[in-house]
């Protein structure tokens, strides 16, 4: 294989270059070229968008008679990609840039008007200053004092830039936590602020409101009631049996049946609640057969006498009681 690739032709030695033909091209040639799009255009036949970086298999000419400083200026041919109709370019080297002649128009493109815009004005300046000195040394005091703002602020940042430089990270990691500290100690401030701020019931600005219901309560058993909405009966009641309390510890318990309390309760008026000092015992009696045996009469003898006994000792007790409350 190494027979077939040639890389170099054999020249005999009679070989005279001058005797070679000279190709005659016309002028104007056109060369066949393979280029991208240098920018987004719009075809004006179909309105199809051709993008920038678009390939294309152009004709690449020379422009006669148009040249910019010695630069020669060149014509492109090539086709839309859809409608196949005939697109032309030409370079611009001016402006380092290229020109639509024709089949298409450019796309807007915003720096390009921003960059048109300053030459405008260049162009503009240029012109006012060629036959106007005042003019000139206006625009040149203009220009100074434009640079003397920017040298200023270009010191204050560098400035600012060296002052920040100084801080380490460590002050600024301080910095941060005693702000976080003060934070915390402001949050902790308010809080109790506001449980100072809130009443409580065992608090002496605390106000019992008291209610309709109570008040009808209090008009129907005609007994006034103090703050806390009980009667003063009930307050004479807690301090004497709070006062009977260690007397009657030392007593020894009394037996009696439900009946009978219930009964001397109600007589002494006390709604129907028993004595917390009285102990209250319920004896079952036993059931008894048919048959009757020889010790039965002597059985009911001893509850009889028990029950004597019983009711004697509560009547005494209740006795006692009514005494103490009469001397009250």
């Amino acid at each position: 294989m190494g027979e077939r690739k040639v890389l170099n032709k054999y020249y005999p030695p009679d070989f005279d270059p001058a005797k070679l033909p000279r190709a005659r091209r016309p002028k104007n040639q056109q060369i066949k070229v393979r280029m991208m799009l240098p920018m987004s255009i719009r075809c004006n036949t179909c309105g199809n968008y051709i993008y920038k970086g678009t390939k294309f298999n152009s004709r690449k000419e020379d422009v006669i008679g148009e040249t910019y400083l010695g630069i020669q200026i060149f014509r492109f041919y090539f086709k839309c990609t859809k409608c196949s109709a005939e697109l032309t370019m030409k370079t611009d080297p001016q402006n380092s840039d290229y020109i639509v002649e024709s089949g298409a128009s450019r796309n807007y493109e915003p720096w390009r008007a921003e960059d048109e815009e300053t030459d405008k004005m260049k162009q503009k300046r240029e012109a006012e200053e060629l036959g106007d000195a005042m003019k000139s040394l206006e625009n040149r005091t203009l220009d100074s004092k434009r640079e003397m703002d920017i040298l200023a602020a270009l010191d204050e940042m560098k400035s600012m830039k060296s002052r920040h430089a100084t801080v380490t990270v460590d002050e600024m990691l301080e910095a941060l936590q005693r702000t976080a500290a003060d934070k915390e100690k402001r949050l902790e401030e308010e809080d109790e602020k506001l449980i100072k701020s809130v009443v409580f019931h065992n608090s002496n600005a605390f106000v019992k409101r008291v209610r309709d219901e109570d008040i009808e309560n209090e008009e129907q058993t005609g007994q006034p009631s103090n703050a806390n909405g009980e009667t003063s009966n009930n307050n004479l009641k807690r301090q004497k049996n709070s006062e009977d309390l260690p007397d009657s510890a030392n007593d020894a318990p009394k037996k009696a049946t439900l009946d009978d309390s219930g009964k001397q309760e109600n007589s002494r008026g006390g709604g129907g609640k028993l004595n917390p000092l009285v102990r209250i015992s319920v004896i079952k009696k036993p059931v008894t057969s048919g048959v009757k045996s020889p010790a039965e009469p002597e059985q009911k003898k001893t509850e009889e006498d028990n029950k004597t006994n019983t009711s004697s000792g509560l009547l005494s007790l209740c006795q006692n009681y009514g005494s103490d409350e009469d001397e009250d």
